[in-house]
C-alpha cells in the first residue's frame, strides 16, 4: 500500500506558496484545472542492487581471469579463495552503493522502466484523487518524480485535442533539464508557463475551481 507520509518536504514553504499562486493564475488564464504532484520515488526497483552486484562480480571475475591467463603459477588454494572473496566483495560493494547513493542507483535504471513506473504512479494518483471529476473533463495532472528525473503530463479527455503528444513533449522538455539539476520548483514553474501557452484561449465549460490548488507531495514507494 502506498505510503503518503513524507519525512521532510522536498520544497520549501516559499516555493510551495509561489507554485500555488502560479497554479491559480494559470487556471484563471486557461479555464482548466491543473494539479501539481511531487513524488520522491515511483517504485522501489528491487532489481537495481542485484544488477549492480552482477556488474561488480563480473568485473572482478574478469580481473581474476586476466590474472590467470597472463600470470601463471600463482594459483594456490589461498589465492583461489581470495579471488572468490574479491569477486563477491566487489559485487556487494556496488550493490551497497545503489542503496546509499540515488545517483549511482539511477545508472542501473533503464529509461523505459522509469517511464513505465512513473506513468503508472501518475495514472493511479489521477484516479485515486478523482481528477476526472471536473466539468467538461478539463483537468490535467503534472507529476514530477524526483528519483527518476521524470515528468508525466496526464490531461483528461476534454483536453486531448489541445494537449497533443507533441505539445506535452515540448513542455516536459523544458522541465527535465531543471529537474536533473534538482531545481524542482523552477521545473514546475517552467511546466506551468508551458501549459499556459498551449492552453491559452481554451474555452472550457466553466470557471469553477473544482480541484485543489495545493501541490500534492508524496513519499512514493
Amino acid at each position: 500500500m502506498r505510503d503518503e507520509r513524507t519525512v521532510k518536504p522536498v520544497l520549501s514553504k516559499q516555493d510551495r506558496g509561489r507554485l500555488d499562486d502560479l497554479l491559480a493564475e494559470a487556471e484563471k488564464k486557461t479555464g482548466t484545472q491543473i494539479v501539481l504532484a511531487l513524488v520522491r520515488r515511483s517504485d522501489s526497483y528491487p532489481e537495481l542492487p542485484w544488477t549492480a552486484f552482477a556488474l561488480g562480480s563480473s568485473l572482478a571475475g574478469l580481473a581474476v581471469l586476466i590474472q590467470i591467463l597472463f600470470f601463471t603459477g600463482w594459483e594456490t588454494r589461498m589465492t583461489v579463495l581470495s579471488a572468490a572473496g574479491l569477486i563477491l566483495a566487489a559485487g556487494a560493494f556496488l550493490a551497497l552503493l545503489t542503496v546509499l547513493s540515488r545517483g549511482f542507483a539511477r545508472l542501473f535504471l533503464p529509461a523505459h522502466r522509469a517511464e513505465t513506473e512513473v506513468r503508472q504512479y501518475a495514472e493511479s494518483l489521477f484516479l485515486n484523487r478523482e481528477l476526472f471529476a471536473t466539468k467538461g473533463r478539463r483537468g490535467v495532472l503534472m507529476l514530477v518524480s524526483v528519483f527518476e528525473h521524470k515528468v508525466i503530463l496526464l490531461p483528461d479527455s476534454g483536453l486531448y485535442s489541445i494537449l497533443t503528444p507533441e505539445a506535452m513533449k515540448r513542455i516536459i522538455g523544458s522541465m527535465t533539464p531543471l529537474l536533473k539539476r534538482r531545481r524542482i520548483a523552477p521545473a514546475f514553474e517552467a511546466g506551468l508557463e508551458g501549459l499556459a501557452r498551449v492552453l491559452k484561449g481554451y474555452q472550457g465549460p466553466g470557471k469553477d475551481n473544482e480541484l485543489p490548488d495545493t501541490l500534492i507531495e508524496e513519499k512514493g514507494v
